[in-house]
């Protein structure tokens, strides 16, 4: 007969096959249908047992993430800038470090004034409805080359009740501005790099970018100086080694102030210049 795991049990098998406790964490919370950040009550719950249906979910999602499947599509949540979001396999998980991009662009943005701000490849809507949400009067257009990213994008927008306008467009070919800053967290992974083996569950045409990831790079910054309005600015999250080509592409293009923003490891990771004043 079979005898029912317990909560504590669970996370013991967990570390026994490497897996990180936190991500353990989440997905027994997932399992039991409680809160994702209520990580305290597994401290206090630990010898409950799980039903047939718990225990059976948790050994689904527990092999789930054993083959590589990010945390956010098993449980189809994840948490951003404050706000939680559906996410699912048609768009990237978010990562923590776009949230360094969500805090540069709002330095940007005046509180209370009706700011135009532009995300370009929008995926989830993460950065544009952060941007939203910490930025009420602003008015921010979402936008997305996958219909399938759009319509999770505008389902959280829906959920959230934050008015962000979704367009489906291939960067800004049907979105003509003028806008008074543009956000982009786009694909900048080389084609062939080995690091593309760990994310095959994620989508890769928001991955990769050429064969040295800046192609779609280069065409933001080809469009934006006739999408943005006199000294408005572009900012860009890349790869870790990407900063110094980056600034030489917004410098041949006329920007200025051309500068780079650290992440949590002390990488830079996002680049950003305006355009000059008065043009």
């Amino acid at each position: 007969m079979h005898t029912a795991a317990t909560v504590d049990q669970c996370l013991r098998q967990a570390q026994s096959l490497d897996l990180a406790r936190v991500d353990a964490q989440m997905l027994l919370l997932h399992s039991l249908q409680r809160p994702l950040h209520d990580r305290a009550w597994l401290l206090v719950h630990d010898s409950d047992t799980l039903s047939p249906a718990q225990e059976a979910a948790w050994q689904d999602a527990l092999q789930r993430r054993l083959q590589g499947e990010p945390v956010a599509y098993i449980t189809g949540r994840k948490d951003f800038f404050g706000l939680t979001l559906a996410v699912d396999a048609r768009v990237l998980d978010p990562r923590p470090d776009t949230e360094i991009l969500v805090e540069w662009a709002l330095e940007l943005l005046p509180s209370g004034q009706t700011a135009r701000a532009l995300d370009l490849g929008t995926g989830s809507g993460a950065v544009a409805l952060a941007l939203q949400h910490q930025r009420p009067a602003a008015q921010v257009t979402a936008v997305d080359a996958s219909a399938g990213a759009l319509a999770v994008a505008g389902a959280n927008a829906q959920r959230l009740n934050l008015p962000v306008h979704c367009v489906l467009s291939h960067w800004m070919d049907d979105v003509p501005g003028p806008f008074d800053l543009i956000v982009s967290n786009p694909p900048y992974v080389a084609e062939g790099d080995p690091h593309l083996a760990a994310l095959t569950h994620e989508p890769l045409s928001a991955l990769t970018s050429g064969a040295d990831g800046l192609d779609d790079i280069r065409q933001i910054i080809a469009q934006a100086p006739s999408r943005l309005a006199p000294g408005g600015w572009l900012l860009l999250e890349h790869g870790w080694d990407q900063a110094a080509p980056v600034q030489a592409l917004l410098r041949s293009a006329g920007f200025e102030e051309v500068q780079s923003r650290r992440d949590l490891d002390g990488i830079e990771r996002c680049t950003g210049a305006h355009l000059p004043h008065g043009i």
